[in-house]
């Protein structure tokens, strides 16, 4: 039997089954049988499948490393989808009735780079209707558990992306972030996810109303979720370029990463600020990474770009209402979108915003910040997320303002990875944003990567042996 497992990482599976000591086939199967032992009736985060495709897929897979023929780099890994992003010919539903049965015609341009890589996409994965919100339910498909405890959030809006990660249901994921929503859920499971710097993966075929997808969305991006740092790089290295309209004059090539070590790494830290004060149990395990990183010869600051927190909060509110604002009603969509007047001047506060990060970058490496104001909460489904609160330190603090750690970095459209860095006094795990500078997104990928050597990475949760 191969050293490999369902818990392996995406790297590791396509060794394997490259070097034959699993097939593609085989892995499949175990993903499905672990999806129907493990999945149903507890976590509930793969909702839909597309099992006898697969299989087909996957034989087909098999059937060509036998002969010989020459193969992508994720050839025959078994890999879901979020739900929001259309798949061809599987249900994509963004969580909405209004979408139960949708089944796209073509693959959104991210999907069909990982199949043209020879990833299998077998399922998709459960969110919030619409991905508007911080946790994964929704009235087709229900709640998602995290992994770690059944009583609390995988986070949102990529939950079911992140615990099936987790739990080991999946060889690779595909996630949607336009406020968190790859940060946050990998954060909350102990898993890997980036969010790549805005525009260098098309997020054509996004899925948040009725009949979304056909053009680009600001402020949100496509990014890869895994078990593993060089997991990211392998899927980026897939899914990095330009719409296809404009591949036939563009490329995009992002410059490889240069960190050899963590030893002279200039890394900055920003782990709490009084508009939105981060939990103490958590923070503390903040601080604890960064030590560890000094330790291990990085030259660590706390520092912060000369823009407040709150300028940063204050003008994503205002981008995202315009970029959400097709999914609303008519008139209120209008309301809260306000004219293309004033969606200009906001993007020219942004640009002000994003020069000030690129000369702040000058100075540092990357920036170590909270994935989120809090480790995951437990369920909280009355109301809608603006009338939520958690306890934070002691304070009730709304659920929107859980992400603004992860909006900020939406507004400077630069690229930021999310790792694990250790466990609550209760079990639950916590992560930690490395955020590099603009189209530097392999840099971030890197330094996870470095810091995964010191401060460890994915766990098995208890019971997904």
């Amino acid at each position: 039997m191969s050293g490999v497992n369902a818990t392996s990482s995406a790297v590791e599976l396509v060794a394997a089954i490259r070097s034959k000591e699993i097939s593609s086939l085989e892995l499949l199967e175990l993903y499905l049988d672990r999806i129907d032992r493990l999945d149903r009736g507890r976590v509930n985060a793969v909702v839909t499948l597309d099992a006898d495709r697969a299989r087909v897929a996957a034989k087909a897979a098999d059937e060509a490393l036998a002969r010989g023929d020459a193969v992508g780099p994720l050839h025959g890994l078994p890999i879901t989808i979020k739900d929001a992003i259309a798949t061809e010919g599987v249900r994509s539903t963004g969580g909405a009735v209004e979408l139960s049965d949708h089944v796209p015609t073509q693959d959104a341009p991210a999907v069909a780079r990982l199949k043209d890589a020879g990833a299998i996409v077998f399922g998709k994965t459960n969110l919030p209707r619409w991905c508007a919100d911080n946790q994964a339910f929704n009235e087709l498909f229900r709640t998602t558990n995290n992994p770690w405890s059944f009583a609390h959030v995988p986070g949102g809006s990529s939950g079911g992306s992140a615990a099936a990660l987790a739990a080991g249901f999946t060889g690779a994921e595909l996630g949607t972030d336009i406020a968190g929503s790859v940060r946050a859920p990998a954060h909350c499971c102990g898993v890997y996810a980036l969010k790549p710097s805005y525009g260098v993966v098309p997020n054509l075929g996004y899925l948040d109303h009725v009949g979304g997808g056909s053009t680009p969305t600001d402020i949100n991006v496509f990014g890869p979720m895994a078990r593993s740092a060089r997991d990211l790089e392998l899927l980026m290295s897939v899914l990095v370029g330009p719409r296809p309209e404009d591949a036939i004059a563009w490329q995009v090539q992002l410059p490889a990463s240069t960190a050899m070590s963590v030893d002279g790494l200039r890394v900055a830290t920003w782990f709490d600020d009084d508009a939105c004060p981060v939990d103490a149990e958590y923070r503390g395990l903040l601080q604890a990474a960064s030590d560890a990183l000094v330790d291990a010869g990085a030259h660590v600051e706390d520092a912060q770009p000369p823009v407040p927190f709150t300028k940063h909060v204050n003008l994503f509110m205002r981008l995202i209402a315009a970029a959400a604002s097709p999914g609303m009603p008519d008139d209120f969509g209008e309301k809260v979108s306000g004219t293309h007047r004033a969606w200009l001047r906001r993007n020219e506060r942004r640009a002000v915003i994003q020069r000030t990060w690129a000369e702040w970058f000058e100075q540092f490496d990357v920036l170590l910040a909270p994935a989120w104001a809090t480790p995951p909460f437990e369920h909280d489904q009355t109301g809608d997320m603006i009338s939520r609160t958690v306890m934070v330190n002691g304070e009730p603090m709304n659920h929107v303002v859980l992400s603004n750690w992860l909006m900020i970095i939406n507004v400077t459209d630069q690229p930021a990875a999310t790792m694990p860095i250790g466990r609550t006094a209760a079990g639950l795990p916590v992560g930690m944003q490395i955020v590099a500078p603009y189209l530097q997104d392999r840099r971030a990928i890197r330094v996870a990567e470095l810091a995964t050597e010191i401060l460890g990475g994915y766990a098995i949760p208890p019971g997904f042996e």
